[in-house]
């Protein structure tokens, strides 16, 4: 019986303050997301942040609301 090769092995999750991109401004897949996790935490979304900075606060907020479980 032949072995089956490895199956690929997953990227790391990056620190989003490593990403090349994170620099640039937040997506809008991000900003809708964001949107919905800052109304149901009571805060306000902030559509200047970059994309390094969206997903550290989208990280943030689905703790505090319990959407990252």
């Amino acid at each position: 019986m032949a072995n089956a090769p490895d199956a690929p092995t997953p990227n790391p999750e990056k620190d989003p303050e490593d990403w090349t991109t994170g620099d640039e401004p937040i997506t809008g897949p991000q900003a809708s997301y964001l949107q919905t996790l800052c109304q149901e935490a009571g805060e306000e979304f902030d559509p200047g942040l970059t994309k390094a900075q969206a997903s550290a606060r989208i990280d943030e907020l689905q703790e505090r609301t319990g959407r990252g479980r």
